[in-house]
Order: C-alpha cells, then sequence, then structure tokens
C-alpha cells in the first residue's frame, strides 16, 4: 500500500481515501471534482490589517517629516523631529518580516473554502471542506495520484503481456 498524503483528518492511500473517520475505497469512487466557495473577506480583512500594519509607521514617519518641515523650527527641533520620525518608520523593520510572513501564509492558505466531491457508489458525496489552499491542493493532488494509480494497475490486469488488449478466438 502507498500512503500519497496523509495527516490528522485525511489520508490517501493506493486502497481508499479516509476522511474524517469514513473510508472510500478508490475502487468506489468513479469521477472526482473540486468546488471553490464564496471569498471569505475575513481572510481579506486580515490580509489588509497587515497592510496597514506595515504601511502605518512608513506613513507616521512620512508625517513626522512633513510636520517637521512644515513647522519652520529651529534647525535643531526639525532634525530632533525628522529624525524622531525615521526612527519610527525603521521600528517597522524587525516586526515587517513577521508581518510579511502572516501576509505570505494568509495567502498560501487562501480566501476561498474549497470543496472536495465525488461520485461515491452512484451519488455525488462531499468529501471534505477547508479552507486552506495549501493543504487543499495537497489533498487534490494526491487523490488525483491515487486514481491514476489505481486505473493503471487495474489496466495492466486486463491487458495481455504484449500491452494489447485480449480478445476472444475466432471458432474454427
Amino acid at each position: 500500500m502507498i500512503t500519497y498524503y496523509d495527516d490528522r483528518s485525511v489520508q490517501v492511500t493506493s486502497t481508499a481515501l479516509r476522511v474524517d473517520g469514513r473510508t472510500y475505497p478508490l475502487a468506489e469512487l468513479s469521477l472526482v471534482w473540486h468546488r471553490r466557495g464564496s471569498r471569505s473577506w475575513r481572510a481579506l480583512a486580515g490580509r489588509g490589517a497587515i497592510g496597514a500594519a506595515l504601511a502605518g509607521p512608513l506613513v507616521a514617519a512620512a508625517l513626522g517629516v512633513a510636520l517637521a518641515i512644515w513647522l519652520h523650527r529651529s534647525p535643531v527641533v526639525t532634525l530632533a523631529i525628522i529624525g524622531a520620525s525615521v526612527l519610527v518608520g525603521l521600528g517597522i523593520g524587525p516586526l515587517a518580516d513577521v508581518l510579511f510572513e502572516h501576509l505570505d501564509r494568509s495567502y498560501a492558505r487562501g480566501s476561498r473554502e474549497l470543496e472536495l466531491w465525488a461520485r461515491w457508489r452512484g451519488r455525488p458525496v462531499r468529501l471534505l471542506r477547508t479552507g486552506d489552499a495549501l493543504r487543499f491542493g495537497q489533498i487534490y493532488r494526491a487523490v488525483q495520484r491515487a486514481m491514476e494509480a489505481a486505473s493503471a494497475s487495474s489496466r495492466q490486469t486486463v491487458t495481455g503481456s504484449s500491452g494489447s488488449s485480449p480478445r476472444p478466438r475466432s471458432r474454427p
């Protein structure tokens, strides 16, 4: 038995697909497809919040520089305001790496619910629903590979040793 994918709730092997404790033998699955749900505004708002967190200190630094120039104070005060503003802008540096990582993960997870469907025993069945696009892609590809391998092995048992399909012999 070959395992194509395995995590806490989904296992795809060369013989079956197990999702949340339910087992679907590959021999009983005839068609597999996926559906995309509606866009999650929560995921998009989270991305926007990360973008605002990245841009906020930079905007504050730019406003500080503009304020220093607009106030027309002594050069020492102007330089102090500009220096403080630049320090605020540079303060985002160490935090930016963490924020960019969260932003990257949000794109890997996706912003839609994804569903894996199959025709099982003649009727459509939803096998999986998840909002994690990366995980869904891995599972979907594993199911495709398992189905392809299962159909290839069933063709090998039907075909003859020469690779051609067996034909009935005509009687003399």
